[in-house]
């Protein structure tokens, strides 16, 4: 919402509400969405980098930060793995 862009808050927020509806289809809906937010997360921490190293600042403690949360966003995608939601989103 800060840039003025609600859609990038409604679209998430929509995928999340998904998730209360066990089909196939919303599971890999899910897994994209991550997979995509860990590229955007990429994108931004190179954005960032190039801007820190414009003006002489450090950037490494932002490259691990950003690093690790695009990492945990996309090992975010393999919870679809676990046997429970194997079972309810029809993942056989």
């Amino acid at each position: 919402m800060r840039i003025g862009m609600p859609l990038l808050m409604v679209a998430p927020l929509t995928v999340l509400l998904l998730l209360a509806w066990p089909h196939r289809w919303v599971a890999r809906l899910t897994q994209i969405t991550l997979v995509l937010g860990a590229c955007e997360w990429l994108r931004a921490a190179a954005a960032y980098i190039v801007v820190r190293q414009s003006v002489g600042a450090s950037w490494g403690r932002l490259a691990v930060i950003l690093g690790t949360v695009a990492m945990f966003t996309l090992l975010s995608t393999l919870v679809f793995l676990t046997p429970r939601l194997r079972r309810r989103y029809k993942l056989y």
